[in-house]
């Protein structure tokens, strides 16, 4: 039996199926850290630099038009948590789905621009460790 329990454990099909929509909440999320990453620049530019470094509860409690973008990211991470995945990193467009290998569970790990699930990682490991799936050459792992 795995040792890690998942509410939802995926097949590389049923993951492959949910690329298309993956595509869509990372680039949206990836605009949207972007735009509230301005936001913030010039809000340093005009008042302190060192809000820059502020975590970005207290940013968004001293400068409520940041909330938009805040609120719209948490809407969209909550939408890929939701279908069962993990969001690990928006810069990288990373999203992990957990898939059960040799009675265990490990994560099918997608990066945007990907057309498909070509990797595997262990749970407690990432991107540098990406192992790839059957049928798939290692040259297109990162």
């Amino acid at each position: 039996m795995a040792k890690h329990q998942f509410e939802k454990v995926f097949t590389v099909e049923e993951a492959n199926a949910l690329i298309p929509r993956m595509e869509i909440l990372v680039r949206e999320l990836q605009i949207q850290a972007d735009a509230l990453r301005v936001r913030i620049r010039e809000l340093a530019l005009r008042h302190d630099s060192s809000i820059a470094a502020m975590p970005l509860a207290d940013l968004i409690e001293r400068y409520p038009e940041l909330k938009e973008n805040a609120a719209r990211m948490a809407e969209m991470a909550g939408q890929v948590e939701g279908l069962g995945c993990f969001l690990k990193d928006i810069d990288l467009g990373l999203v992990d789905f957990p898939y059960e290998i040799e009675d265990d569970v490990v994560f099918l790990c997608w990066q945007s621009g990907e057309p498909q699930i070509i990797a595997w990682h262990s749970i407690d490991s990432g991107l540098s460790a990406r192992r790839p799936l059957p049928g798939v050459n290692k040259p297109y792992l990162n």
